[in-house]
């Protein structure tokens, strides 16, 4: 293997003739003044980087197709926050079956993403964003004509879960494969305005549903961007991948990988769902689907690393201390939105008896500056290159909004809780965007695909965690507090439930003030968890090093009539990255660096076995002969690079040499290695 970085493969490029390839031939080389100096080639790189790059109409088409299907997954996953009373009551069920109404969704988005997007590069992006807006359609038919109780509901939740999944994670994945990572975080502003608006509308679409007609109408909603779903996707999302039979396909899938890790965090998720809500810490029903979780999840890796041919997780994008360090943000920033998202509504419901509408009006202030803070940052990471610093400053203001938070009780006026909610969704917009760029610019180049994927199912994860760890402190801590007071610890069982009949209560009533003294209790707590993630978000972002953002864009998927595809086959531009101990001939004519060949019978590029290291010589402008030093014949164009350094222009008619000049170049090919 190459101890280069990987670059852009070449297999089309034409290689620029010359009469002859023998290395005592070097007398056809031109003797010139060298004008192609790091500085004078510093306009006519980077194509490929994606620092000139321009999105055209198909690119375009393919952002809005993203965006649409991205506000669907956004207002289902939001809107259900200001019904989960009614919908408790209307289904005869309890607060706990609420809670899994939002968490069985939750868990099952999270648990297929890094397995779709894997199926993705064996079956193609369209067909699984497709299958994705399939299974999201389907249980939205169960959960709004069909569903008469809860387990019907919470059947069409799991599927909803599994195509909301597929779709946020396909929706990374494809940007990864038609934008440059340079200019990635400004055009994906476009997905994640989508999901603020989602985020805005759901909630207050929730309420004013519950008011004014019924909570079936937060389902209903669904079915209109479905069908455009079913339609703008094979219209603009036309990506092309190399062929292969449907057989060789499922041969190829790692099944094995994909049902202990997706079996295993199930498990686990579940064990840990339960833990304090439904079952004791110390029960069989807690720690048994949490130890089988935990040891299925260990085979699973374990087969990863050791076992599987094609494996689902690539174990390289965890190979440093800074890809850690990003993905462990991401989870915590999952938790820390979600958390809020469920229980500051709940906050204003409970300890300020505001309706569902107003609950979701309430939380404009947070998703209203989310969107602006993500895009201000999305542009100037776009422009400066860089990302630690909006991971930074991101959480220390997100931090301060989550302490902030502690503030809040039920005499709290507005002014207060609305500049708190501001803090909060600036910070947390910084962080959204930063995040996701820093994965990518760790990961290498062709794995940017696979670390979006696993940037989205780190970030769900963290969500469906942070919804149970929060349900489980605010039940705890509030029943604690309300056997303080003398009052009945199962009204924290059914806290949502009982928000209504606290409503009817007198001002008075010891009951109503011991509740809501619970109440705030409860949610103190759940704030005082939010804080603790946000602290450890901002000590473990300091453990992130710096990497660029200028990669090249490498997929095996082609968008048809793409803008790119012209400009790169007119002009073949690499990047130049001079390394120590090369042998240099001279510093104004020629140079010698090495490539390698891949064996051709290796099935994956970045497991490839290379034959013997081969010479080749670098001229003026960058154009370069390969030589083989033992026959000094022609040898087959490199798919990897350690070096290149602007256009490879054909090489120049004239030639001249010294005789002497000739013969040290000769001799010094003929001895390298």
């Amino acid at each position: 293997m190459s101890q280069y970085p990987p670059m852009a493969s070449l297999e089309n490029i034409p290689f620029p003739q010359r009469q002859s390839h023998r290395p005592d031939d070097v007398d056809s080389l031109e003797y010139m003044e060298d004008s192609s100096s790091p500085t004078a080639l510093e306009g006519q790189t980077a194509r490929k980087d994606g620092s000139e790059w321009k999105p055209g109409k198909q690119e375009y088409a393919v952002m809005i197709t993203i965006s649409v299907v991205s506000l669907m997954v956004a207002l289902d996953a939001t809107i259900l926050v200001p019904v989960l009373p009614t919908l408790a009551l209307g289904l005869g069920g309890t607060a706990s079956d609420a809670f899994w109404a939002g968490t069985s969704y939750l868990l099952t988005c999270a648990v297929f993403q890094p397995f779709i997007a894997a199926v993705s590069d064996l079956f193609g992006r369209k067909e699984l964003l497709l299958i994705s807006i399939g299974f999201f359609t389907l249980g939205t038919l169960l959960c709004a004509p069909l569903a008469k109780n809860f387990p019907v509901l919470l059947a069409g939740r799991s599927l909803q879960g599994i195509g909301g999944g597929g779709i946020i994670t396909m929706g990374q994945v494809i940007f990864s494969d038609i934008i440059p990572l340079r200019q990635r975080p400004k055009y994906f502003s476009m997905v994640q305005g989508a999901w603020a608006l989602g985020t805005v509308l759901g909630p207050l679409l929730g309420g004013l549903f519950v008011e004014k007609a019924t909570w079936k109408w937060c389902f209903y909603i669904n079915f209109p961007f479905c069908a455009l779903g079913f339609v703008m996707v094979p219209l603009f999302v036309k990506l092309r991948a190399p062929k292969s039979s449907f057989v060789s396909k499922l041969a190829r899938v790692d099944w094995v990988g994909g049902f202990l890790f997706i079996g295993g965090t199930t498990s686990f998720l579940i064990g840990l769902s339960w833990a304090g809500v439904q079952y004791k810490w110390s029960s069989a029903q807690t720690l048994a689907p949490i130890f089988v979780g935990i040891n299925a999840v260990v085979a699973a890796v374990a087969w990863e690393v050791y076992f599987a041919k094609e494996p689902f997780l690539r174990p390289r994008l965890f190979s440093s201390l800074s890809s850690l360090a990003a993905y462990a943000c991401a989870f915590g920033q999952g938790a820390l939105i979600f958390c809020a998202l469920y229980y500051v509504p709940f906050y204003f419901t409970a300890a300020k008896f505001h309706g569902p509408i107003q609950s979701g009006l309430d939380l404009l202030p947070v998703s209203v500056l989310l969107l602006p803070g993500s895009i201000v940052v999305s542009f100037l990471t776009t422009r400066l290159g860089r990302f630690r610093w909006a991971i930074w400053i991101g959480w220390a203001i997100t931090a301060l909004g989550s302490g902030l938070f502690l503030l809040l009780d039920v005499n709290t006026p507005t002014p207060t809780w609305a500049a708190i909610m501001c803090v909060f969704g600036i910070g947390n917009g910084m962080i959204l965007t930063s995040i996701n760029v820093a994965i990518q610019a760790i990961s290498k180049a062709e794995d940017c695909g696979r670390a979006a994927a696993m940037y989205a199912f780190m970030r769900t994860m963290g969500m469906c965690i942070g919804v149970a760890v929060g349900g489980t402190t605010f039940q705890n801590v509030m029943a604690d507090k309300l056997h303080q007071l003398g009052l009945p610890d199962a009204i924290a069982k059914n806290a949502e439930a009982f928000v209504h009949r606290l409503w009817t209560l007198e001002p008075t009533d010891p009951v109503r003030i011991g509740s809501l003294e619970a109440y705030v209790h409860g949610f103190h707590a759940v704030f005082w968890v939010m804080t603790g993630i946000a602290l450890a978000g901002l000590l473990v972002s300091f453990f992130i090093r710096r990497h660029s953002m200028d990669k090249p864009l490498e997929s095996n998927f082609v968008l048809d009539g793409a803008a790119g595809n012209l400009a790169q086959d007119q002009e073949v531009v690499q990047t130049f990255e001079p390394k120590s101990g090369h042998t240099s001939l001279s510093s104004t004519t020629l140079s010698i660096d090495c490539f390698e060949i891949p064996d051709q019978h290796s099935q994956q590029l970045d497991t490839e076995r290379s034959e013997k290291v081969a010479s080749f010589l670098v001229g003026p402008g960058g154009w370069r002969v390969p030589i083989d030093p033992v026959s000094g014949g022609p040898l087959p164009l490199p798919q990897r690079m350690s070096q290149a350094s602007g256009s490879l222009p054909q090489l120049p008619q004239a030639t001249y040499s010294a005789e002497a000049e000739r013969q040290r170049l000769s001799s010094v090919v003929r001895s390298f290695p």
